[in-house]
């Protein structure tokens, strides 16, 4: 059995971990940006529910068609897709679970990165990665979607006080990054989104988009269904009028029930198979429990 929870683990862990880098399975020996009792650690701590939140995040960033244009001219996301998602994925494992410098340097290099992304949008309009309203923009819908992930797959009963503090203390990555007037509140992230809602499209490269992402393909052939779950689980995720922007079939009530209950039963090995995770690690030697 050991065997087999080392393989998925791995499997777990080749999606936010490239090879190099940190390794999250040992604490770094420092509490990092935020530290394990963070409710930050916690939203961000169940694999499933991150990549689900992932993928919605995506899909709602891309409504606007500035950060769209920007990782088409820039990026091979059409030929990588999963690789995208690989790199957002490491980028918050490093942040919210490496230490200080980890966390540091890769905030260096993205700020560096969103340098080089300007370019013009489809109606001449000119882009930035590093626009600080467009910085704000994509924390504010990534944030959104991981925390509406984390309360449908994983723990309903999160406590109101604490997601109010998880998005007060992840927008210190925002902030770090350039991003300016970052919402640090439920009502703040809600305003945000309604102001934006005007500017939102959904034109061919975004229906390409959502294509790229319910055809992604898998680590390998066993992890096919999984990954076919997940994604399916991603778009339910995202709010009634972007499902209908995107010209998404509305699913009844019960079938959003079983997709739900379909992902709990899929989630079970993923999350007994990193049950040793650093997160966990790093709580017990703490003194505080593991989540669960």
């Amino acid at each position: 059995m050991e065997f087999l929870r080392k393989r998925i683990e791995a499997s777990v862990l080749a999606i936010s971990r490239p090879p190099g880098s940190a390794d999250f399975l040992n604490p770094p020996g420092d509490p990092g940006l935020f530290g394990p009792g963070s409710a930050a650690w916690q939203v961000h701590s169940d694999a499933t529910s991150m990549m689900i939140g992932g993928v919605a995040a995506l899909l709602l960033q891309m409504l606007h068609p500035l950060p769209l244009a920007g990782v088409w001219d820039h990026s091979n996301f059409q030929d990588d897709m999963l690789g995208r998602l690989r790199r957002t994925a490491q980028f918050i494992a490093g942040t919210t679970f490496g230490s200080r410098a980890d966390a540091e340097r890769l905030i260096a290099r993205v700020r560096q990165i969103h340098l080089q992304v300007t370019g013009t949008g489809p109606d001449g309009t000119p882009y930035s990665a590093s626009d600080p309203a467009l910085l704000s923009w994509v924390h504010t819908a990534e944030v959104s979607c991981f925390l509406r992930a984390y309360l449908r797959y994983r723990n309903p009963d999160f406590p109101l006080a604490e997601q109010e503090r998880y998005f007060d203390e992840i927008a210190r990555v925002a902030e770090a990054l350039g991003a300016q007037d970052v919402p640090h509140s439920r009502a703040a992230i809600d305003a945000c989104i309604e102001t934006m809602r005007p500017q939102l499209r959904c034109d061919d490269r975004t229906r390409k988009t959502l294509e790229l992402v319910l055809n992604a393909p898998a680590p390998n052939a066993l992890a096919l269904p999984w990954m076919r779950l997940i994604m399916r689980a991603g778009v339910d995720l995202l709010p009634d009028w972007a499902q209908q922007m995107l010209g998404v079939p509305q699913r009844s009530p019960a079938r959003s029930a079983l997709l739900t209950r379909s992902v709990a039963v899929a989630a079970l090995p993923v999350r007994w198979a990193v049950r040793n995770g650093s997160i966990h690690l790093a709580r017990r030697r703490m003194g505080l429990a593991p989540f669960g």
